[in-house]
């Protein structure tokens, strides 16, 4: 049955909330953002008709709290609840306080939330579907000490074989996940792994998987609608990763020929089809250098990489979102869809690549976005805004669109250089490095890139001193509260010393 949605709640914060809220005004929806006290004055915040403070900036106190997340949806009138990625986005206990409070959750449904949340639950799941799995095994819960039965251990990793990993069961993003070589570190990891799990996700529960060398990261963008259809729009290549997080999408993966990509995209929609899938999602694969491919998990939710796949297809996917989550069916057919170029993503983080990726906080002294044709920025920061210690890293996400690959990298490369940060250091430098190693220009990827190509790079120091001579004009010169440099668009001149240093590398510098 369909319900019209007419005002949105926008449980995010950063740049996924300005790119919900965007898609909302285009289509002459409210919107109604949420915000910590550190994120009173943020875009997102800026952007939206509606604000409600949840709580300091902890987001145990803020994002997290999902009864006071609903609490303001009630308060303000919103039909619906969007909640971008990460936070609450695939917390099927939320979904469901949202649907008995007579909200729309802009997502699928807890049921399958639930069920492909758990690893082990979804592995099951994808096997009864014909999916392929990576060779693994199930282990017992660990009793209260954080100890996995040795016996049912050791039967286990004789069955999986070395190298494996240790996988959380309730995992993500790295947490909770070792790799195992050896017999005698497998108790040692196996207990290392239920620690860290029990601590990220509240279940220390683990499970053995094989381990597949150099294997590359594919995933499939699906949807869903509730009316039994299902769509795959395309791949995309993920195995830039640094700590098993993504940094560099694109799509068409250089991996995937057309028969290939037929397979896989079979597979993807078998797994939505699985679950009754609806509103989008992603599956996820790992990809072996023989051309096998397996089943890694289910994202029940919008990934950060969507613009690469809007770019290919012309679709707005939260446009999507919006209309399957009222109850229309899916504006497209499997025949509908038909990628056009080559789309390519890179995700700007406040971090310092030269020291293990640790974040890095600060204000936005210069912050100045790129444009031109072929390239599309999503964030969520401002200029003269704070970057704090509580939240995700990163500032933006950079996509270029081109006919070809080697164009889409060319802009992309051209964009990174013209995106000039100060204040915070950033991993635009080193994005850059990435693109200009010839393994990445010739489609060579792996997951195990960065650490076969870049282990060593240290950035251009060059410009240091100057970059932080205008840090500290710029303090010097900027009223509290602002950057002193004129967005784009301005009229009045900036007293920002950035105009008068002229060009120097400001990325890696802190």
């Amino acid at each position: 049955m369909s319900r019209p949605i007419t005002s949105v709640l926008v449980a995010n914060r950063g740049e996924i909330a300005c790119r919900v809220m965007r898609t909302c005004r285009e289509m002459g929806l409210r919107t109604v953002a949420v915000a910590s006290e550190a994120d009173v004055d943020a875009p997102h915040v800026r952007m939206a008709d509606q604000m409600v403070v949840l709580g300091p900036p902890s987001p145990l106190e803020s994002y997290l709290k999902g009864d006071a997340v609903i609490a303001a949806a009630l308060e303000t009138g919103a039909d619906a609840i969007h909640p971008g990625y990460g936070f609450l986005a695939e917390n099927a206990a939320f979904a469901r306080a949202c649907g008995e409070a007579g909200l729309i959750f802009i997502g699928p449904a807890p049921e399958t939330i639930t069920s492909m949340g758990e690893k082990t639950a979804a592995r099951r799941i994808m096997q009864q579907a014909g999916v392929p799995v990576v060779p693994g095994e199930y282990l017992p819960a660990p009793d209260p000490a954080g100890c996995v039965d040795a016996a049912a251990l050791a039967a286990a990793a004789e069955i999986v074989g070395y190298p494996m990993l240790v996988k959380a069961a309730y995992g993500g993003g790295g947490k909770g996940m070792r790799l195992v070589t050896d017999p005698t570190d497998l108790t040692p990891a196996v207990e290392a792994a239920v620690r860290e799990a029990t601590k990220a996700f509240g279940d220390g529960l683990v499970y053995l998987e094989r381990y597949l060398e150099r294997p590359r990261h594919v995933e499939f963008q699906i949807f869903g609608d509730a009316h039994g259809h299902a769509v795959h729009l395309g791949e995309r290549e993920c195995s830039i990763q640094r700590r098993h997080q993504k940094i560099i999408e694109e799509t068409p993966s250089p991996a995937l020929d057309p028969d290939l990509r037929a397979r896989m995209g079979e597979a993807a929609v078998a797994a939505a089809k699985a679950v009754a899938y609806m509103g989008a999602g992603t599956v996820e694969f790992l990809l072996a250098q023989d051309g096998s491919f397996f089943f890694l998990e289910m994202n029940t939710r919008l990934q950060v990489e969507h613009p690469v796949t809007e770019l290919v297809t012309g679709f707005d996917l939260v446009r999507a979102q919006l209309a399957v989550a009222a109850g229309e069916p899916l504006p497209w057919r499997q025949e509908d869809v038909a990628p056009r170029g080559h789309a390519l993503e890179c995700r700007i983080y406040a971090e310092d690549p030269a020291r293990g990726f640790l974040p890095s906080v600060g204000r936005l002294l210069v912050y100045r976005e790129p444009d031109g044709p072929g390239v599309r920025v999503d964030s969520g920061v401002a200029e003269g805004g704070e970057v704090t210690p509580h939240y995700d890293p990163m500032l933006a996400k950079i996509s270029t669109h081109g006919a070809t690959r080697e164009e889409a990298i060319s802009r992309m490369r051209d964009a990174l250089r013209r995106y000039p940060v100060l204040g915070v250091t950033t991993n635009i430098e080193y994005l850059d490095a990435v693109l200009a190693e010839p393994a990445f220009a010739a489609g060579n990827t792996n997951t195990g890139f960065l650490a076969d190509h870049l282990a060593s790079w240290t950035p251009d120091r060059g410009d240091r001193d100057a970059a932080l001579a205008a840090c500290a004009v710029a303090e010097t010169l900027t009223p509290c509260g602002h950057s002193g440099v004129v967005t784009q668009g301005g009229d009045e001149p900036s007293l920002s010393p950035w105009n008068a240093l002229g060009r120097f590398r400001l990325n890696g510098l802190g």
